[in-house]
């Protein structure tokens, strides 16, 4: 999912670079929204992690 946000990340700053400011947008915010999914899913998967007795990494 990062390696989407990322992506996503690079397509809006070539849109942003060549002038296209719509697409630009749209994919900063799929990208935002993507990183975030990730975050909230890492920490999820550390926590279940731990309480399954494993240290974390």
């Amino acid at each position: 999912m990062l390696g989407w946000a990322l992506t996503f990340l690079v397509v809006a700053l070539i849109a942003a670079a060549l002038g296209f400011g719509g697409i630009a947008g749209a994919s900063a915010g799929i990208a935002k929204i993507l990183f975030f999914i990730f975050i909230v899913l890492f920490v999820v998967a550390m926590v279940a992690r731990a309480l399954k007795g494993r240290p974390p990494m």
